[in-house]
């Protein structure tokens, strides 16, 4: 079953994910995710059970759609005063928060849906991070790679290694950076 985007931008709809949502981030802090069920869910967001699978097909897709939501940015990659410098510190943060335990878990729930539209959805995030950062690396008239180059270079070897168990160091991250922006010159 696919995940049905939210058809209006408010109403019923928007108060019923916002509720459900917040359950499960509720539950899961206060239970092992082995025990949080959608009939559980349901009981605390005050929904019925036909509810959540009529929105979300199962727990995975729901857990993977919470997991998108606290993936997404809160604020924009910070602004260290170059290209280069601004990547570094926006590599090192993305690193060490999506190898994380509460960051692994999130990237497990995304990955573990069968429909991939949430995982494009935190690939977009991302590729907004890094485009940014070469906007503001190009205002200032400095030479900075496509934002895919970054994604290839950079962002794809720090989530391989999260996601088959190495925690990327600062000192990989910063030589990762080092690579690609030496490749843009």
């Amino acid at each position: 079953m696919t995940v049905k985007e939210n058809l209006r931008p408010g109403g019923r709809s928007a108060r019923v994910q916002a509720s459900v949502h917040k359950a499960v981030r509720e539950l899961l802090a206060e239970m092992s995710r082995a025990e949080v069920t959608i009939p559980l869910i349901a009981g605390k967001a005050g929904v019925t059970p036909s509810t959540i699978y009529r929105r979300w097909g199962d727990l995975q897709q729901l857990l993977a759609d919470v997991a998108v939501d606290r993936l997404r940015p809160d604020m924009q990659p910070i602004d260290a005063g170059s290209g280069k410098a601004d990547l570094e510190a926006w590599a090192e943060q993305y690193a060490e928060e999506m190898s994380s335990g509460p960051g692994r878990e999130m990237i497990r729930d995304v990955l573990a849906a069968q429909a991939s539209a949430n995982a494009c959805k935190c690939a977009e995030f991302t590729r907004q991070q890094v485009g940014l950062i070469a906007e503001r690396a190009k205002a200032r008239g400095e030479v900075f790679p496509d934002v895919e180059r970054v994604m290839d270079q950079v962002v794809a070897p720090i989530m391989y290694r999260i996601l088959f168990g190495d925690v990327p160091d600062a000192a990989r991250v910063r030589d990762l950076v080092s690579c690609v922006m030496g490749a843009a010159l």
